[in-house]
């Protein structure tokens, strides 16, 4: 896959996730930092690891806990 392939291929999954949010009214303010930092810093991982499953997956969770800390209960 070239580069611009990539690049409009990761930012329509970004997109898509953060469009996706905005249906989980339910979801405290916390469980959507979360969900949030998941899916940035999957993509994240995943770009600047070239794909590696094993980057996207680590970025999705170092993500997912920085949105979690950011956004905590007071």
């Amino acid at each position: 896959m070239n580069t611009s392939a990539r690049v409009l291929s990761v930012s329509a999954l970004v997109v898509a996730m953060a469009s996706g949010l905005g249906a989980c009214s339910n979801m405290s303010r916390q469980d959507k930092a979360t969900a949030a930092g998941a899916a940035i810093g999957g993509v994240a991982g995943s770009v600047l690891t070239n794909g590696s499953a094993v980057g996207t997956v680590g970025g999705a969770v170092v993500g997912g806990v920085i949105g979690h800390e950011v956004e905590k209960k007071k």
